[in-house]
């Protein structure tokens, strides 16, 4: 992967600095994770990189297609490595937990935006909100003790 970042970020211009291999290798370790969370595990490893740092390090990353993100909360965006398989989101509102689902799950709804609206989905940027069964099933049982 290092051979293919350097590459990658040379044939744009930019050189592989060790702030950069340090916030992508941050990104695949955590799986999901915002700017702040990167920066905390960058830093554990090397203290000269700061926040803005991350952030100008993710734009690029991101322009070279090696990680995405997505609005899992009000917050920050979340980032992901696209060294992961392609997927969505779904968020309970209630416990936060974050489930990753196939695209394939959304694919006649993908069809069906396009066909009908001239639309494509960009599902890897798609955040789909709600409760989970654990959430849904406390809220019912609290509902009936009510």
């Amino acid at each position: 992967m290092t051979e293919d970042l350097a590459a990658r970020l040379h044939s744009l211009g930019y050189r592989l600095t060790p702030q950069r291999q340090f916030v992508l290798q941050a990104v695949e370790r955590l799986g999901h994770a915002t700017p702040d969370e990167i920066l905390a595990e960058v830093q554990s490893q090397s203290s000269a990189v700061n926040v803005s740092t991350v952030y100008r390090t993710l734009e690029v990353l991101e322009e070279l297609g090696l990680v995405r993100h997505t609005h899992l909360s009000d917050r920050a965006p979340t980032y992901h490595s696209v060294t992961d398989h392609e997927h969505f989101h779904l968020v309970c509102r209630n416990c936060r937990k974050v489930v990753s689902v196939d695209p394939d799950v959304v694919t006649p709804l993908a069809e069906r935006l396009r066909a009908e609206h001239g639309f494509v989905l960009d599902v890897g940027h798609l955040a789909v909100f709600g409760h989970c069964v654990e959430c849904e099933e406390t809220t019912t049982i609290e509902e009936t003790d009510a």
